[in-house]
């Protein structure tokens, strides 16, 4: 079984404690991934509020330089993967397949040619918004006042669709959802977002953007942050396998997978506080009688049909 998280901070993470990719004091690290047999991590360079339109970009180019350098030292742990054959080669070589994406689209600056380059740098997945307004899109801490796409925004989902980039709509206003939705050529996740039926979050979604992303085709990854989990400040594994019972009970086992913002959030729940961890959700969802072949799906198998269509 391969396991596929959709999200994690851990580069900015290291960045910030200065540790490394290796082994590390962090929610997850090259040597417990590894114990699982087959990992795909998707490695987010998130660009936060604080560096402004300005440098964004900058900061951007900072993050992945960054895990290119981890990525080089330890490359006979892990390997920078922007498809399904390069992932399907690591997993053969027992290493870590490490897919890399951006969290906040104001890393473009507004320019097209800005998305081109990341593209060649290997970024094969961009979450269009944080929670605020940028030249792509608002996010949803706009609140009442947020808006879709913008015509740039537009012209993004447009090249991503024929550059075989994941859009990735986790953070993205309820508008903006919707715009994705109806310009879309190409199924889109949710890397990091919870049930808000459960969960009344503004970062979940609704019941009806679940069933639009999938009959888009897409998938949703489960986020273990507490406050998307439950309504009050702690969680447990309990709380994750409750939004994945609703989330395939209202879709089906093809459309929910994992994106757990490891290092991206504050404190984890009380008994999965790692990497370490995330097979005591799969033997729970045994336990509840899943088949093997839906644990799978969950599992990764589920984001690795997406980058398979996706990612030529």
């Amino acid at each position: 079984m391969v396991i596929v998280d959709a999200h994690c901070d851990t580069v900015t993470k290291i960045m910030e404690v200065e540790g490394n990719l290796k082994t590390n004091t962090c929610h997850t690290d090259l040597n417990r991934m590894g114990k699982y047999g087959g990992f795909v991590q998707f490695f987010a360079a998130f660009i936060e509020p604080v560096y402004g339109q300005a440098y964004a970009m900058k900061r951007a180019v900072q993050i992945i330089d960054r895990l290119y350098n981890e990525i080089e030292t330890y490359k006979d742990y892990v390997m920078l993967c922007c498809n399904y054959k390069e992932i399907e080669a690591a997993l053969q070589q027992k290493k870590v397949a490490a897919f890399l994406s951006i969290e906040g689209g104001d890393a473009l600056q507004g320019e097209l040619s800005a998305l081109r380059m990341f593209y060649k740098l290997g970024v094969r997945s961009i979450c269009l918004t944080w929670n605020h307004r940028n030249e792509i899109a608002d996010g949803v801490g706009e609140g009442a006042t947020a808006g879709g796409l913008t015509v740039f925004g537009r012209d993004v989902v447009r090249e991503m669709n024929d550059l075989g980039m994941i859009i990735d709509v986790s953070h993205l206003s309820e508008k903006g959802f919707w715009d994705v939705i109806e310009l879309s050529k190409s199924p889109i996740i949710a890397s990091h977002s919870n049930a808000r039926k459960l969960c009344s979050h503004q970062r979940n979604l609704r019941d009806e953007q679940m069933l639009a992303l999938k009959k888009n085709g897409g998938v949703m990854g489960m986020n273990f942050y507490p406050p998307f989990l439950t309504e009050t400040p702690k969680a447990a594994l309990v709380d994750i396998i409750r939004h994945i019972e609703y989330s395939t009970a209202l879709l089906g086992c093809d459309h929910v997978g994992i994106g757990a913002d490891f290092d991206g959030i504050e404190h984890t729940p009380e008994d999965v506080q790692g990497i370490q961890d995330m097979d005591s959700i799969f033997n729970e969802l045994a336990k509840l009688n899943y088949s093997e072949e839906d644990i799978s799906k969950i599992a990764g198998g589920n984001f690795l049909r997406i980058i398979k269509n996706v990612c030529l």
